[in-house]
């Protein structure tokens, strides 16, 4: 690891860079805040001048003046434009204030944009500069590395819907896209993938699920981009003959490509459909050739009737309460419930025996996938049941500080880890579907995740919890107030509270924005 030293301790402040009016405006607006304190009696925003707040910024003071002078020239780059505040609201926190009208948003959002690329002028190269595919690959991979989003678990496959994102935030580049166009092509994506991925189980060939979101992605931009229908199905055809990724990329000794894999399927699918809009042809029999096409190579048959699709499959989604493989989720509950009840000391723990079904026993407890047991990075960790497993016990929860390499290095994680024994309640793992039969865990997935922990101490004592679900599993998904506590918990001083504050009501009214706000 670098780590880089701080030549500069001085503490930054938070200022805000804001449209001011002229001096009779100001006073008309005091006079109408005057009126409404007379009115409602004192309110949040009462004693501040008339403004427009457009960007925010965090210097060290002796930056100022360099900051009021780039401000002096970027205002003499700029076009006098006219707005017009038609509505009255409050932010979460209480502040009171005049709402822009849907005209005047995008003028002050071109304003914001094109200072935060003034901001970026000292750096290689600003986001904004990047190309199409380039944007799409970046935000993928923001949102994927982390590993803790969403999932659909399908009997013999999974994927993360949330991969069909990165690319509808880059198509705002090419196509200024309102919330409500970008929330239908999202959908679009999520139902595709999901769908896919329960009717074409392609990890169970030995191909990525990634092949699959190729499909997804390709589909939601080709609405976004206003492809016409022979457009879309060439756009398809090319998306599935270029990428077929091998599950390799999730085995023993898992490594950063897990975490990347979806951004190069993006990065290609976002190409892909440019070239089918400027008319490029591709192979719109994809499926039907009888000896070349996808279900011969892959072995199966995709009969789905796309014109009955009602987009419920989003419904089955699901959200991770712990930054591991989705699998873990209700074992990693029933551990840390075990931890809370009994206050064990984990350095007394002689044993840990977990009983779970057979996906996750193949990819994260030492199956098929590989041995899972040996860890010492983040990716290697977050797929590894005896970790996650041993950390929470530890630490009392799975964040993403418990798998910085420097944690997952200490001894007494690597001592505890080694003391977690996974296996199914049925010896028998092949043929798959007579396991499923004979094993009560494999059967009831994916609509329930059931699993046994037994923890045994030194001194004999045993502890055990069983979990059919964890918060965050559709049978007991996390609430809007459960996913903003997420959101800030991970956020923590990186953002400003108030920041936070606006991105969540932004979230929660998406479809009255723009995207590139």
């Amino acid at each position: 690891m670098i780590q880089l030293p701080l030549f500069n301790e001085e503490p930054a402040e938070k200022y805000s860079i804001a449209i001011c009016p002229d001096d009779t405006t100001v006073s008309k607006v005091d006079n109408m805040k005057t009126l409404l304190a007379e009115r409602i009696g004192n309110y949040r925003s009462r004693n501040a001048k008339a403004h427009i707040s457009f960007f925010e910024i965090e210097l060290i003071e002796s930056e100022l003046e360099r900051l009021e002078q780039k401000l002096s020239r970027f205002c003499h780059t700029q076009t006098a434009f006219e707005i017009h505040l038609n509505h009255t609201a409050t932010f979460s926190h209480g502040t009171f204030y005049l709402g822009l009208n849907e005209a005047s948003k995008m003028p002050v959002i071109k304003l914001r944009n094109a200072f935060a690329d003034l901001q970026a002028e000292n750096k290689n190269v600003s986001i904004r500069d990047l190309s199409f595919d380039k944007l799409s690959q970046y935000f993928t991979a923001l949102i994927r590395y982390p590993d803790f989003m969403d999932n659909f678990l399908a009997k013999e496959s999974t994927c993360h819907p949330s991969d069909n994102i990165g690319p509808l935030l880059a198509a705002d580049k090419l196509v200024p896209l309102q919330g409500k166009d970008f929330l239908l092509a999202m959908a679009i994506g999520y139902q595709v993938e999901c769908r896919l991925t329960k009717e074409m189980p392609v990890m169970t060939k030995g191909y990525d699920h990634t092949a699959l979101l190729a499909f997804s992605v390709t589909a939601e931009l080709a609405r976004v981009l206003g492809l016409n229908e022979a457009e879309t199905a060439c756009a398809l055809g090319m998306a599935g003959c270029a990428f077929n990724p091998l599950v390799t990329c999730r085995a023993a000794y898992t490594t950063e490509w897990k975490g990347f894999a979806s951004s190069s399927v993006n990065a290609g699918c976002a190409t892909i459909a440019l070239l089918a809009k400027n008319k490029m042809t591709g192979p719109i029999d994809l499926f039907g050739k009888p000896d070349k096409g996808y279900n011969a190579i892959y072995g199966m048959e995709l009969k789905h009737d796309w014109t009955q699709e009602k987009f419920d499959l989003i419904r089955c989604c699901i959200l991770k309460s712990y930054n591991s493989e989705v699998h873990s989720q209700p074992t990693v509950e029933a551990a840390l419930e075990l931890r809370q009840k009994h206050s064990f000391d984990p350095t007394e723990i002689e044993k840990i025996d977990v009983t779970t079904f057979l996906t996750a026993y193949h990819i994260i407890g030492g199956g098929e996938y590989g041995d899972r047991k040996t860890v010492y990075t983040k990716e290697a960790g977050d797929h590894s049941l005896p970790y996650v497993i041993a950390v929470a016990l530890l630490d009392g929860q799975v964040y993403p500080e418990q798998l910085f390499s420097e944690r997952i290095n200490q001894t007494d994680v690597q001592e505890l880890l080694q003391k977690v024994d996974v296996h199914t309640s049925f010896p028998l793992h092949k043929p798959v579907k007579l396991a499923g039969i004979l094993d009560k865990n494999t059967e009831a997935y994916p609509d329930k995740l059931m699993t046994q922990v037994t923890i045994e101490l030194k001194n004999g004592e045993k502890f055990s919890a069983e979990k059919e679900s964890y918060k965050g599993f559709f049978l007991d998904p996390l609430s809007w107030e459960e996913v903003i506590q997420k959101f800030k918990k991970l956020t923590g001083n990186k953002i400003a509270e108030t920041t936070k504050e606006e991105i969540v009501e932004m979230i929660r009214n998406m479809e009255e924005h723009w995207v590139n706000e």
